[in-house]
């Protein structure tokens, strides 16, 4: 039987403080955005609750493969 990868908590571990940044980041920036009008408000958190998303791929990618790249 394989040894377990400590690659998978790792990730688990990267991803959470990915999104624990971000959520900091986003709230950090609500005092400003709250002086947008609401549309504009609503489009930055609709990017903003898609955006932490990207960098997941890779970070999936290295946990199951070891590698970044293709």
């Amino acid at each position: 039987m394989n040894q377990p990868s400590w690659r998978k908590p790792a990730g688990i571990f990267g991803i959470l403080a990915l999104i624990a940044v971000w959520a900091v980041l986003v709230a950090s920036l609500s005092e400003q955005v709250g002086r947008w009008p609401i549309l504009a408000q609503a489009i930055f958190y609709l990017v903003a609750g898609i955006g932490w998303i990207l960098p997941l791929k890779p970070v999936l990618q290295w946990m199951e493969t070891g590698r970044f790249g293709d």
